[in-house]
């Protein structure tokens, strides 16, 4: 048997079993070893029954007085007494008839769960119960908790896991005996068998800052491998014009921020040199990335190279067409700009290839259909990459083979990352952070609303329309469904047409529609010919309506703290006051994450509590990284980022052979093709 193995060959796994574990993604013993425990459940003290408290308690103790009856509506209770030198306590539990058959008298065992109050009198309920002559799993130890489905139990997978415990025993090393020795780690063998099977809150600790580690290493040396190579590869050089500079900043309609000014001037320095730049342009909300991308486009262009712009979406890239060509044309540089996008037609698609070939094209907008083969980019200087993409290594490779060089690469996002993920996500790219605004907005007024004062707030908000702003309504999904109460986009739209907004101008949107009519709806929003558009979360990210001064945000307890923040930003985006309005799916108490919307419009601060609240894998969900799983490092752990960085590093310095490490070697390269745009 070996990790590679089906699950099948572990003993006591069948094919009922096999399927169970199939549904939570475990196929093979690697999948079972390395699904770490969500949490844990310290059951190690084991006290005498004179001395428990109510709470999580642990006995060791004989059971006796066993009996099972049915109770109303059909409720099957089981009922024993635990007896040990110091006194007894009564044993309960629920809908488990089994346990009557099954314990053993005169044999000891250990018994842990809840000691609470019940009908006037303290007992155990619903306890874990074993044989003291057995190997504890779940009782009188650290108790993993693993993620459960429906018919697989937390218990049932750590007695599989027992089965092969000395397969986990045999575990091979994957980090150098530098590194272990270095950083006081464990072996790997051991931190694993901790993990699943810890003795003590110390060892734990000590496990999970094995494994832990091996995780940020293993990210952080994938980066540096890439940085490195791209290192060594040329691009084209891009002077400075300090002329062309200044006229571009001369003609816009409005000043440049400080983190503007600043993010632009990195760029400049980079692309001025024979190495092609990487560098991630991370701006909150509403800080202007646009135009510092546009600018340094427009020092490519001068240069007589094109630059093409990537977008997630047709409604983005025709919006970033239009911002661009308003920007380039004070400097008679926006005849060059095209739109390449699904939605037009092939003869129209045709002249564009043909101006892209002979160059007329200078600056490309489209999605990621840029990059196919019939789009002939030999002049291509300048790749910009806008939200929730990573631009990786064979993209790379298929425009250097088109171009003949190693084209300049800016990634933009407006999800703040928080510090530490950006060190280890992001870690081959330099970075520019923008934390600033433009001068002249104002914050944007954040309240959560419960349905019960749903009536009250559509007249506040009908008084801002009938001042002629505009207004999102976002919801959850498409369509409805019986299994949930959230909102859906068609039942909203229809609700508001019919009711309260009657006499307003209403819009739909959805993923569903086609491009033309998105792009109609959009448009018909955007020159004000709609008050309201009622739509998915697809306007989450860059459409930009100043006009639009009100969010309504339907369910937002089902969304992400970060999501909402995105959508916020889709409103306040020029001097007049902005509103975004949090409407409960019911009258509970509001979230923690809902609560600091109302206080925070900081970004930044924001995604540290995310990370804070809900792990680095609401993080990676909102960067479409979800491969990059770290299930065991906390980001929080800013020393152990710091060793693990430096081992990384001197891993590369020493010269060492990454050919020599067969499982970390399968685990970088694995990283390292996740780089790839998705």
């Amino acid at each position: 048997m070996e990790t590679s193995s089906k699950i099948t060959e572990i003993n006591g796994v069948g094919q009922e079993l096999k399927k169970l574990f199939g549904n939570i993604g475990i196929n093979t013993i690697a999948d079972l070893i390395e699904n770490y425990p969500r949490r844990y459940e310290d059951y190690s003290n084991v006290q005498s029954i004179s001395k428990i408290r109510p709470g999580m308690v642990t006995i060791r103790a004989n059971i006796k007085q066993t009996k099972g009856r049915y109770a109303r509506r059909g409720i099957h209770i089981t009922e024993a007494v635990a007896s040990d030198d110091s006194g007894s306590v009564k044993l309960v539990w629920f809908n488990q008839p089994y346990r009557s058959a099954s314990i053993k008298r005169g044999v000891q065992y250990y018994i842990s769960g809840d000691f609470e109050l019940r009908r006037q009198r303290f007992c155990i309920q619903n306890p874990s119960i074993e044989l003291v002559s057995n190997f504890p799993l779940s009782t009188a130890r650290i108790v993993p908790v693993y993620r459960e489905t429906k018919g697989l139990k937390s218990a049932q997978i750590g007695r599989v896991l027992k089965e092969i415990l000395p397969l986990i025993r045999e575990t091979k090393e994957t980090l150098p005996e530098w590194i272990l020795r270095g950083n006081n780690l464990l072996p790997k063998a051991a931190a694993i068998e901790m993990i699943h099977f810890p003795v003590s809150t110390t060892i734990l600790a000590k496990a999970e800052r094995r494994i832990g580690f091996e995780e940020i290493f293993e990210l952080t040396l994938a980066s540096l491998l890439n940085k490195y190579e791209l290192a060594r590869e040329m691009s084209i050089r891009v002077p400075f014009d300090e002329v062309a500079a200044r006229t571009f900043v001369k003609n816009l309609p409005f000043k440049l921020t400080d983190s503007q000014r600043r993010a632009i001037w990195q760029i400049f320095l980079d692309m001025d040199k024979e190495q092609p730049m990487n560098r991630l342009l991370e701006g909150d909300v509403g800080s202007g990335k646009t135009v510092v991308a546009t600018m340094a486009a427009m020092m490519v262009v001068r240069n007589s190279f094109q630059v093409a712009l990537l977008a997630p979406t047709e409604i983005l890239a025709r919006q970033h067409a239009e911002t661009v060509t308003d920007l380039l044309s004070p400097l008679g540089l926006s005849a060059g700009v095209r739109l390449l996008v699904g939605g037009l037609s092939g003869s129209k698609k045709q002249r564009i290839y043909d101006d892209i070939k002979t160059g007329r094209a200078s600056f490309i907008i489209g999605t990621h259909a840029l990059l196919q083969e019939k789009v002939n980019m030999q002049r291509l200087g300048l790749i910009i990459v806008d939200e929730q993409h990573r631009f990786g290594v064979d993209q790379r490779r298929a425009l250097q083979k088109k171009a003949g060089h190693m084209p300049h690469v800016l990634n933009m996002t407006a999800t703040p990352i928080p510090r530490s993920l950006a060190l280890t996500l992001y870690g081959e790219m330099d970075i520019s952070v923008m934390s600033s605004k433009p001068g002249g907005r104002l914050p944007v007024v954040t309240r959560i609303v419960s349905p019960n004062s749903r009536q009250q707030l559509y007249q506040d908000i009908d008084r801002e329309l009938e001042a002629g702003r505009q207004m999102f309504v976002v919801t959850p999904l498409i369509d409805g469904s019986g299994d949930t109460d959230d909102k859906s986009v068609k039942d909203v739209y229809e609700s508001l047409t019919k009711g309260v907004y009657r006499h307003r101008r209403v819009g739909l949107l959805h993923g569903k529609m086609k491009p033309k009519e998105k792009e109609s709806v959009m448009n018909m929003f955007a020159i004000k010919k709609l008050d309201i558009l009622v739509s998915t979360t697809v306007i989450e990210v860059g459409v930009n309506i100043p006009n639009a001064t009100v969010m309504l945000i339907e369910n937002a307890d089902r969304f992400g703290l970060a999501q909402i923040h995105q959508l916020r930003g889709r409103v306040g985006r020029s001097n007049f006051q902005g509103y975004c309005y949090l409407m409960m799916s019911d009258s509970s108490t509001p979230s923690r994450r809902l609560r600091a919307l109302e206080q925070m419009n900081d970004g930044f601060k924001l995604a540290e509590l995310d990370l804070e609240i809900r792990g680095p894998g609401a993080i990676y969900g909102t960067l479409q990284h979800g491969e990059l799983d770290l299930r065991i490092a906390k980001l929080s752990d800013t020393k152990l980022i710091a060793a693990s960085r430096r081992s990384a590093q001197e891993f590369i310095d020493r010269g060492e052979n990454l050919l020599e490490y067969k499982q970390l070697k399968e685990r970088v390269q694995g990283i390292r093709a996740i780089t790839n745009l998705n």
